[in-house]
This record gives C-alpha cells, structure tokens and sequence, in this order.
C-alpha cells in the first residue's frame, strides 16, 4: 500500500461554472486548502505541501487561468470564491484555508462570502493604508489593464513587478531566466489578483463579518527583490485586518521574508489548524 502522504498525481475539481481546476492533494487528516498569490500556478507552495501533509490533507490547486486549471470568461472574484468551494467538497464539505500575498486576500473574501471555512491563515496580504500606496495602486491597474488589454504581457509582468518593489536589475534578469515564459502564459491572471484586492485598502466591512479564528502572519526580514516596498508595508496591512476580524490573532515569524521556508512556517500553521 502506498503512503497517503505521498503527492500523487493531478487532480480536477469542477467548479460551479463548469471550469475544471486543477489540485494535488497529499496527506491524511483535515483538509488544509492552500490559495497561491500574483504570478502563482501553485508552484510556490508546492513545497509547503509534503510538511503539512505529515498531519493534513492538503490541497494545492492552479487558481483559474494558471497551469492545468481551465478559464471561462468572463472573470469575476465570485468565481474564485466558487473554485474554493468546488475544493471544500472535493475535501468534504469544510476545510481550513491559507492565503498568501494576494492569495490571501481570496481567501479572506472566500470566507465572508460564507463558504465552509473551520479556520483561515493568511501570510503579507498586501492591503495599503495610506493615500499615496492606494493612489499608486490605482495608477497600476489602470497600465495593467491597458497593457493587458492591447497583448501586451511583458509590460504587465514588469509593472507587477514593480509595484512590488523589484529594482530595474532584478525585472532585466527575469526577463532573461528559464522561468519568464511560464510568466507570460499566466500574466492575464494579474487582472484576477487585482479584482482581488478591489481599491486596495482593507475591505474593514468583509473582514468584521469574518467569525473563524483568524491568523494574520508576516515575516520578520524584508525581501530583498521587493526592496522597492515602504519598510512595515506588510506588517501595517497585517494590523489593519487583525483589528477588523474579531477572532484574528497577529504573529511575525521571525527571519522570513515574503516566501517564508516551508519547515518553518509548517511549524506555525500546524498548531494554529490543530486547535
């Protein structure tokens, strides 16, 4: 018999929408669903899933539009929440989630819109509290769009990349890598991500509606290819929706920065989901 904590092979759940999204689920126990930020097909928290399978089964799926996941026009956040529901069924009816970056920001409207959710974690959701980082974003989303809009997927990539903070060196080497293709075959999902984080301020509202324990996590190192960001960006967005969640409780893990090592971050989520 084989070890249900081994990854098997890829999985389809068929969202309300008909789009088939695509998962690997691993491990035994209560499901533990991970929600994957901008430019993700699930790759980053691959390695995230063979730690927490030792005590969930973990679901890693591509978010619409990303990998082997289908996409079915046109996009709406409220699609998204329904691929996590396909998910939770797949699972069993309930599931706890974690969101990371802007994956974290699905996943806090997943469960204000009422799905199923035992408890939530989230990891740098990158909500903005001041004028100048909200009035920046709406001058991104506005490029994106154009530059989505007329094909061109490069110059979208390089503005995400630089509303996150990349130095011009770092957007010049990505262009040159191994991994820039599989950036343009997804880049239209920045658009989703964007939907996402609405204005991007924190939805104070949503997140008051929340009643599952909550964890609101950030890193205690900055990254160094997001150098670009104000220092305590995250860590202002993380206080905001700890005071807006009722049951939300606020945890730097120390020396992480915003791709957190996945023993180490296991070793938080798993205390917080086996409670």
């Amino acid at each position: 018999m084989s070890d249900p904590r081994e990854e098997p092979g890829m999985s389809v759940a068929v969202s309300r929408d008909g789009t088939s999204i695509a998962y690997q689920r691993a491990g035994v126990g209560p499901a533990v669903i991970l929600v994957g930020g901008g430019l993700d097909d699930g790759s980053e928290n691959a390695a995230l899933v063979p730690e927490l399978a030792q005590h969930f089964t973990v679901f890693n799926y591509a978010r619409r539009g990303r990998g082997e996941s289908g996409d079915t026009p046109p996009y709406a956040v409220e699609r998204e929440i329904e691929d996590i529901e396909a998910l939770i069924t797949e699972a069993g009816g309930s599931a706890h989630l974690f969101g990371s970056s802007s994956g974290g920001a699905l996943a806090l409207e997943a469960v204000a819109a009422g799905l199923p959710v035992d408890r939530i974690a989230v990891y740098e959701v990158p909500y903005m509290s001041d004028d100048a980082s909200v009035q920046g974003w709406a001058e991104y989303v506005d490029r994106l769009t154009a530059a989505l809009a007329a094909g061109r997927r490069a110059e979208a990539v390089e503005q995400f990349m630089r509303l996150a903070g990349a130095a011009e060196e770092d957007i010049a080497g990505a262009r040159s890598s191994s991994f820039w293709p599989g950036l343009m075959a997804i880049a239209p999902t920045l658009a989703y991500d964007a939907a996402c984080m609405g204005g991007g301020r924190p939805p104070i509202d949503r997140l008051a509606t929340i009643t599952q324990p909550t964890l609101v996590a950030t890193g205690g190192v900055a990254d160094p290819h997001m150098g670009g960001l104000r220092p305590g960006f995250f860590d202002e967005a993380a206080d905001a929706i700890t005071a807006a969640v009722p049951k939300a409780e606020r945890r730097i893990v120390e020396g992480q920065s915003h791709v957190a090592e996945p023993t180490v971050f296991a070793s938080v989520l798993e205390p917080f989901f086996a409670e």
